[in-house]
């Protein structure tokens, strides 16, 4: 009997899709990027592509502390916020993880969508009520509201990057040191927290990046003396389309990429 022909097509649109959809998706996501380290080079006055030649001259000036003194009030703010934050959604990821992967799986799928829930919630609407709730209760816009709120609506990131670690985790690991006499802290510090490190870290990233780049919930909660960096450079471009706001942009960006490169490095040194 001779062998019947495969049909070539759904293979040819399967590599069409793949690697031309790839193609356009990493162009889409990659030119952005390289936009902005470009124009932040520029040696002209304003936000231009091209840029007119090449210059640090708007690094210099963003590290000018006479000229650019409010964008580095801004700047700490919002790292301050983001490092609280991580804080704060460290002491109820974690153990809501741990407690959760001891839990059964009905009482999970119960509870779990609540502690997602934030989520899903739009983070505009959130700061709006956030802001209602704290007026009604007494409580006035500040830094410490603002971190009150970036735990709230990030904190479910590394719950999230956690139990994905937590789930494929060998239980009898932990039932072993407890059977060799270790009390359950020392489970908890030389077992449990060393094997839910990556998915620790990896929530701790996320939450970080989405707290210094949040605009949002800062926009409600923040008083006029927390100037955060979002909206400090929302406001350089619409008062003068600042050649800062770019190099800001280029230094958190290349910021991002070396937290990105240490923590692979580490994580490959660790399963190593």
């Amino acid at each position: 009997m001779a062998n019947r022909r495969e049909n070539p097509i759904p293979g040819l649109l399967y590599k069409v899709f793949v690697f031309g959809f790839g193609t356009f998706a990493a162009i889409y996501l990659v030119a952005p990027i390289v936009i902005a380290l470009t124009m932040s080079f520029t040696s002209g006055q304003t936000l231009k592509y091209p840029p007119e030649g090449f210059s640090l001259r708007w690094y210099e000036a963003l590290l000018d502390p006479v000229r650019s003194a409010t964008e580095h009030a801004a700047a700490f703010n919002s790292l301050k916020i983001a490092g609280l934050a991580v804080l704060g959604s460290l002491l109820f990821a974690v153990p809501a993880t741990i407690g959760m992967s001891r839990m059964r799986k009905g009482i999970v799928g119960a509870i779990e969508p609540l502690l997602l829930s934030p989520l899903v919630l739009p983070s505009l609407v959130y700061g709006l009520a956030a802001l209602i709730v704290a007026n009604f209760i007494g409580f006035q816009p500040s830094l410490w509201l603002t971190v009150a709120g970036h735990i709230v609506v990030f904190g479910p990131l590394m719950y999230r990057a956690a139990s994905v670690v937590a789930q494929g985790l060998n239980p009898s690991l932990v039932e072993a040191s407890t059977v060799m006499g270790a009390s359950w802290f020392t489970t908890l510090r030389r077992v449990t927290l060393p094997l839910l490190m990556p998915g620790i870290l990896a929530g701790a990233f996320l939450v970080f990046i989405q707290s210094l780049d949040n605009v949002s919930v800062s926009l409600f909660l923040a008083d006029a003396e927390t100037t955060v960096l979002p909206l400090r450079m929302f406001a350089l471009i619409e008062e003068s389309l600042d050649v800062r706001v770019a190099a800001m942009s280029g230094i958190l960006i290349g910021l991002t990429l070396i937290v990105i490169l240490v923590a692979r490095r580490v994580l490959v040194l660790r399963q190593s």
